[in-house]
């Protein structure tokens, strides 16, 4: 029989790459348009959700599409049938095609956009250009008996709990007795109804990421000989890991202006690209965010950036840096389009399904030409 997947399924998977709590609160990510109950055979995904992609999508009988871009920044007044926007959503609803947005929390997980522009970038010592929090932290605890202690405390390091610094599996367990009654409606791995039964179990202590809680949870249980898991979970005030916006590293070497240019637009596939700065002055230590991010050049410029990657330039904002002695790199927004081929190599791995195919857009949705 053929394994069903939902919709529910995909956003779930996605969701622990890039959790909706990390998006701003101004920005739209999540469900856009659709139903998360609706099984999904093909996945698109994209950049933005344009008529092009939606024809795309159609064409490539796709289920579920997932955008960066969300397809609604603001509420939605009315549905004009005849307008552009309401042309594209009555389409998507004819053909049952779902929409999911993973925006700004793209942007800001660990792996996501800005992580991935460094890495195509060969941007190294990579960390947080402007730290915005720092991940929330459990405590799970589990009694289980001594023969399956090695299995679950296992379970739960593969699904990623227990992480301190660069160390995996970090546990701590100590031995005692349980005990538990089981009545007539039970139905005990170990024991006998309605008689008092004394185990000697492992009890196993390990930190968890609030964003990884309920697969270790989950990990946990399925591992676990037990009808009835006796556990317990603990918020923290320990600081777990920071995240922010953008990335800020350095360069193998030092080269100059003009030579880094030639190197973003060759490696982000861009036919032109706009340059702020002396373009014979070496730079070094890059600062990278992804889209529009003009507002981070003050942050930039504390970090101790030579230079700073982004788009969306506005006039006075270049001349500005300028004037402060930041360089600047514009190679536009839609170099955001890493994410695409990112999105896919990560549901691929993790459905690790031959019931669902997961499609890159071949639609270049990049407004601006060159002449």
């Amino acid at each position: 029989m053929t394994e069903k997947i939902v919709n529910q399924d995909v956003i779930k998977i996605l969701e622990q790459w890039a959790p909706k709590r990390l998006a701003y609160d101004w920005d739209n990510v999540g469900l856009q348009l659709g139903s998360i109950n609706g099984v999904v055979k093909n996945i698109l995904v994209t950049l933005d959700v344009t008529h092009a992609v939606v024809d795309e999508a159609i064409r490539k009988q796709v289920d579920l599409i997932i955008a960066h871009h969300p397809l609604f920044f603001r509420p939605v007044q009315q549905i004009d049938t005849d307008s552009v926007k309401g042309r594209l959503l009555q389409k998507l609803l004819v053909h049952n095609i779902t929409v999911y947005a993973a925006h700004t929390n793209l942007d800001i997980t660990t792996g996501g956009v800005n992580d991935l522009l460094c890495e195509k970038l060969a941007i190294n010592q990579v960390s947080i250009l402007d730290e915005i929090d720092t991940e929330v932290l459990h405590k799970v605890v589990v009694y289980v008996p001594n023969t399956h202690a090695d299995n679950v405390r296992n379970a739960m390091g593969s699904a990623g709990g227990g992480y301190i610094g660069q160390y995996s599996h970090c546990t701590f367990n100590t031995q005692g007795t349980g005990t538990f009654l089981p009545t007539e409606q039970a139905n005990p791995y170990i024991g006998h109804i309605n008689e008092l039964t004394y185990v000697e179990e492992t009890k196993i202590e390990t930190i968890v990421p609030e964003t990884k809680l309920q697969n270790i949870l989950q990990a946990m249980i399925q591992a676990h000989p037990y009808e009835e898991v006796a556990y317990d979970v603990y918020k923290l005030d320990n600081k777990g890991e920071p995240f922010g916006i953008g990335r800020i590293g350095r360069l193998t070497e030092s080269m100059p202006l003009a030579t880094l240019a030639e190197h973003v637009k060759d490696t982000l596939n861009v036919p032109m690209l706009r340059v702020v700065g002396d373009v014979t002055k070496p730079v070094q230590t890059v600062a990278v965010l992804g889209g529009s991010g003009e507002k981070y050049i003050q942050a930039a410029m504390n970090r101790g950036a030579d230079v700073l990657i982004t788009g969306d330039l506005t006039f006075h904002v270049a001349q500005d840096a300028q004037e402060a002695g930041l360089a600047l790199i514009d190679p536009g927004h839609h170099v955001e389009k890493v994410m695409k081929d990112a999105t896919k190599l990560y549901l691929d791995e993790r459905l690790n399904t031959d019931a669902v195919t997961v499609y890159v857009s071949d639609v270049d949705t990049e407004p601006f030409q060159f002449v």
